[in-house]
């Protein structure tokens, strides 16, 4: 069952837009923004690996809160069942991140819910596995990132959980070695960035600090990019504007 104060406290902190005025993060690219990550010590840069945007086919880009949607499996009778649909639910302005058990290969999101969701000012939809009816989120211009796409739906192989809940999203393929990519959590209200090169997670105590690094790795970055195309060699505008 949904607390009503958190999701009071998470539709304030949420931008209506996909494109968030309200959040430094706004004017970084995600990639920029896992950069800044990875020097503040995150192990994965926040990056949720094999999740790709599948709508609209024109470039976006989003940032705004996430408001979190777990998946289980049909068949799991402990599991808590949800009272009403998820989708009812989204606060305006939020990111739905929806975490699927890996081994299913049906849909978890379809047609009918990105309709929902734009009704209720959702900016778009982060799926931890797979969507359906590709063609009716770019008619309808809707931001989809998931892992994959499939012709069957929700029943009878998933059902909703739990919302607003944190969740640990593991690599597609996920070992036990001591180098596999490191799992992303997602805590309701953490900002997530999504544009063409992927999907990142920024923590909320974290927004400020990822924005200050950011900004500096893009101005050297500038710099870098005008020394190159001026004729300079990679390795020596990394060696003055990065020094290394």
């Amino acid at each position: 069952m949904i607390a009503r104060t958190r999701l009071l406290a998470i539709s304030r902190a949420m931008s209506t837009s996909t494109r968030s005025s309200t959040c430094p993060l706004s004017q970084f690219s995600a990639c920029e923004i896992s950069d800044a990550l990875i020097k503040l010590g995150s192990p994965n840069g926040g990056h949720i690996p094999d999740i790709h945007m599948l709508s609209p086919t024109s470039q976006v880009k989003i940032c705004a809160p996430a408001y979190t949607v777990q998946m289980v499996l049909a068949s799991d009778n402990l599991a808590p069942k949800l009272s009403s649909h998820f989708v009812d639910t989204a606060p305006p302005g939020s990111v739905i991140v929806v975490d699927a058990p890996p081994q299913t290969k049906n849909a978890v999101w379809g047609g009918l819910m990105t309709a929902g969701a734009q009704a209720r000012g959702a900016v778009g939809v982060i799926i931890s596995g797979r969507c359906r009816d590709l063609a009716e989120h770019r008619a309808a211009d809707f931001p989809v990132f998931a892992r994959g796409h499939s012709t069957v739906g929700q029943s009878p192989f998933v059902r909703p959980s739990g919302v607003n809940v944190t969740l640990t999203i593991h690599p597609k393929d996920a070992g036990d070695s001591s180098d596999a990519f490191a799992s992303v959590t997602v805590t309701p209200g953490d900002w997530i960035i999504a544009d063409e090169d992927g999907v990142i997670c920024v923590p909320v105590n974290m927004v400020d600090k990822v924005a200050e690094l950011a900004k500096k790795g893009q101005e050297i970055d500038a710099k870098c990019m005008a020394d190159i195309k001026a004729g300079k060699g990679i390795q020596a505008s990394f060696k003055e504007h990065r020094g290394k």
